[in-house]
């Protein structure tokens, strides 16, 4: 996914973040599985849950290509909005959109746990559910800038791309599409980012605690 921007600085808490994602995954690599037994997100039944696991699940990637398009798009899309809100702004945003998918996905892991569809012992990370956020965001800011995608020849608006792979998510999450991606906590970050940028709109403020 590319759009043409004349910035290409990245600002202090996007470096951080994906200074972060980076150092963790290299650490990962080394340790194995244990990183993922304290760091991924678990269930809350599962007795590897940790309450903490809300937070750092969204700072850990099960594979380099994972890691390598999640960063690219926080690069792309992050870097562009903390410019406009600020740190302060941009942190609360990010966290609190991963936690409204971390919130999305357990509920309908609960679900699937009580029909026997997965193991009350399934890991989740990845930064997907804030970056969908920041999509939203950005789609709601910016929302006839031309986006290229790389399965689509053609240049595309970022609401229609937004609105299209929130369909997309959707129908994959019902119909069970690519088993192992964690669907609804993408939409769980779309949704909190949505009703957060109206909030921040509404009330106009310049920060928020």
């Amino acid at each position: 996914m590319q759009f043409n921007s004349n910035r290409f600085g990245i600002p202090e808490v996007t470096r951080n973040i994906i200074a972060i994602n980076v150092l963790l995954f290299i650490a990962k690599i080394y340790s194995g599985e244990t990183m993922y037994k304290y760091l991924a997100l678990f269930n809350y039944k599962s007795d590897y849950f940790h309450g903490w696991q809300m937070i750092t699940h969204m700072f850990m990637h099960g594979s380099f290509t994972h890691l390598l398009f999640n960063m690219f798009g926080l690069y792309m899309f992050g870097s562009r909005l903390e410019q406009m809100w600020g740190a302060k702004r941009f942190i609360n945003f990010y966290l609190i959109t991963g936690l409204g998918a971390a919130l999305l996905h357990t509920l309908v892991q609960d679900y699937e746990i009580t029909q026997g569809l997965v193991s009350v012992n399934q890991r989740t990370v990845g930064a997907s559910g804030a970056l969908f956020g920041i999509l939203v965001a950005f789609a709601l800011y910016w929302p006839n800038t031309e986006l290229f995608l790389m399965f689509i020849p053609v240049p595309i608006k970022a609401k229609w791309a937004v609105i299209g792979y929130a369909i997309f998510e959707l129908f994959a999450g019902i119909s069970g599409f690519q088993a192992g991606v964690a669907h609804f906590a993408h939409l769980g970050g779309a949704l909190f980012g949505f009703i957060l940028v109206q909030y921040w709109n509404k009330n106009n403020r310049s920060s928020f605690y």
